[in-house]
């Protein structure tokens, strides 16, 4: 890749400590181009240009902003917040790449569920799809769909694509902004049961990113199914919380669908494709769904992965709720 080809990043204007802009930072850090997608020219943008990105102000289902995004580069990551149009803007974006026709890498943030939504399990008969995602999951999540067509898409478009399917992230809106009015009254609430799960880092899901954007060739047209490094309970959670507010915090479990209807539906109103997502993975979770870990993340990093604790540490949320 020459030096003078920028890494398209889109998603870049999410706030501080999200995957993008962790990535942006990553790769200004190393001495690569870096020309940042973002849909308004506010301060986030300033804040890019302050690091040192070029930045691209447009709209991932504008196929003309698209294109006129990808002149010059050679290199994507593609993300996009949770939204019923996510299969039209990967779309676009890999009809784009296509024409194109040199592109070099595209890795797309994926999910998880990916990794085990197979082509047999999505088309099984009802009672037998039913049981396999727990009895209070009837269908996988309209982005949890999305996401899965959008590998699809991608795979046929034939543009070099790399996966990333991350796990439930330590920085979910569940743990860290929906948790946090029973944090401040020193419970952890949640609707998880016994159960166990292996969050990862943002943190760790960017350099991982990034390291495939500065050497694709070893990675393309793989899949990672990516978990944190640990299997923990919600008392585990607890004492990670505790540690970092410097107070005691006592799990308790709530019942699914009155910690949906409670959290979830309150706070994401105007929100119903988010809502639905949510309320999905924690009925996945609270099924035991994601009681399991994977031996993919370490060896890509080469080094340790983060911990939850970390996580936490480095959110600016849990920051603020641990100094006010």
């Amino acid at each position: 890749m020459s030096e003078r080809n920028p890494i398209l990043i889109t998603g870049a204007a999410g706030e501080i400590g999200g995957v993008s802009r962790t990535m942006v930072d990553m790769l200004l850090e190393q001495g690569h181009p870096v020309r940042a997608f973002v849909r308004q020219d506010d301060q986030r943008a300033h804040s890019l240009r302050q690091a040192g990105a070029e930045v691209f102000v447009g709209d991932l289902l504008n196929i003309a902003d698209v294109t006129a995004a990808l002149k010059g580069v050679r290199r994507i990551y593609f993300s996009m917040s949770l939204s019923p149009y996510y299969t039209d803007a990967v779309s676009l974006m890999a009809a784009a790449a296509r024409a194109q026709g040199d592109i070099e890498v595209l890795v797309n943030i994926s999910e998880y569920e990916q990794s085990f939504m197979t082509f047999d399990k999505m088309t099984a008969p009802e009672e037998e799809r039913h049981a396999w995602l727990g009895g209070l999951v009837e269908q996988w999540s309209p982005q949890q769909r999305a996401h899965w067509v959008a590998e699809r898409v991608l795979e046929w478009s034939g543009v070099p694509t790399v996966n990333i399917q991350a796990a439930f992230f330590v920085e979910n809106p569940i743990m860290t902004w929906l948790a946090l009015e029973s944090l401040s009254r020193g419970e952890l609430r949640l609707p998880f049961g016994p159960h166990q799960i292996a969050p990862i880092a943002g943190y760790d899901v960017a350099e991982v990113c990034v390291k495939i954007l500065a050497d694709p060739a070893p990675h393309l047209s793989k899949s990672y199914a990516l978990t944190g490094p640990e299997l923990k309970d919600m008392h585990g959670f607890a004492e990670d919380f505790a540690a970092v507010l410097g107070r005691p915090v006592t799990y308790v479990p709530e019942d699914i669908e009155t910690w949906n209807e409670t959290y979830v539906d309150t706070a994401m109103s105007a929100y119903p494709h988010i809502a639905e997502h949510l309320k999905t993975l924690t009925r996945l979770i609270g099924s035991g769904g994601y009681g399991s870990i994977t031996d993919q993340l370490e060896p890509l990093l080469g080094r340790p992965p983060k911990t939850v604790r970390w996580a936490l540490e480095n959110h600016p949320r849990i920051q603020k709720l641990a100094t006010g």
